[in-house]
């Protein structure tokens, strides 16, 4: 991250009393910041609008601290002038050798023509290189259709282009929200924001183990209730950053640096018949704003 393009948060206790009587306090609560020099009064504001609350009378905030630290997914923090359009590749490149999901063989690229002997092929001065790649589709960042899971599910030919690309991003950064011990992605922390038609990513930091021996075992994953809650509530495509979106050391079946709101997401995969998973060219684009 540059540091024009830092981000902020704003580190507080808090008291809301509430016109119509009671009120509510929290300790430790972190909230995005838009920019960073707004005043107390208007994170009070901010405050309101993220927990979705109404008949507000007072708001007290104490110890304030603004941080310098990547958003988590404020509703309000990233509403920011637009800017030009700019591309984030999420996508691992893919590599002679690379091993993806430990226990499936890594890609072959071998060659088919060479340049040196398509010269004798083609007029002076014309030459190409023709490969071929042997890979299984669970390869570097790959998509997963219906097809690959269940037999009479849709296959990569299937897939409606308009589930696929320019879909509106919901980025939940979720790197100091799971342990070793407590795994799983639940429900509620999905839910504080309106996720139909939008495509869930989520970033668990996992990646960062991505071609070592420790990608293989330990990784974060989404819980069945939280699959079910983002099926539910009529997501498009969701994504995680982790060696798969299932626990898959349960034995059992499975469940099923982009801003946290304003990017739109694109993950297409080549239209495939009777295939269910492949490598994609993941990318999301948003505003330099952001």
């Amino acid at each position: 991250m540059t540091q024009a393009s830092a981000q902020h948060r704003a580190h507080f206790d808090f008291s809301i009393s509430f016109a119509n009587g009671g009120g509510m306090s929290g300790e430790g609560f972190r909230l995005d910041l838009p920019r960073p020099n707004l005043s107390a009064e208007e994170i009070g504001v901010l405050l309101v609008r993220h927990l979705g609350l109404a008949l507000v009378r007072d708001v007290d905030l104490r110890g304030l601290r603004i941080v310098e630290e990547t958003h988590r997914g404020s509703r309000g923090a990233d509403a920011a002038a637009p800017g030009a359009d700019r591309v984030i590749d999420l996508s691992h490149p893919i590599e002679a050798g690379m091993i993806t999901y430990p226990g499936l063989p890594a890609p072959a690229i071998t060659p088919h023509l060479t340049r040196e002997d398509s010269r004798e092929k083609y007029a002076p001065g014309t030459e190409f290189a023709m490969d071929i790649i042997t890979m299984i589709g669970n390869t570097g960042t790959y998509l997963d259709a219906p097809y690959h899971r269940y037999a009479d599910g849709g296959d990569l030919a299937s897939l409606d282009l308009n589930t696929l690309v320019g879909i509106p991003a919901e980025v939940f950064h979720l790197r100091d929200s799971w342990s070793a011990d407590r795994r799983g992605i639940e429900a509620v922390t999905l839910a504080d924001r309106e996720l139909a038609g939008s495509a869930v990513l989520l970033d668990t930091g996992w990646s960062s183990r991505f071609g070592t021996p420790e990608y293989a075992a330990g990784a974060p994953f989404l819980t069945e209730g939280g699959a079910r809650f983002l099926v539910d509530v009529g997501v498009r495509i969701v994504g995680i950053d982790s060696l798969n979106i299932d626990y898959t050391e349960s034995g059992g079946a499975p469940p099923a640096q982009v801003p946290a709101h304003g990017a739109r997401f694109t993950a297409a995969p080549p239209a495939v018949r009777g295939f269910g998973t492949f490598p994609v060219r993941a990318f999301a684009t948003t505003s330099e704003s952001h």
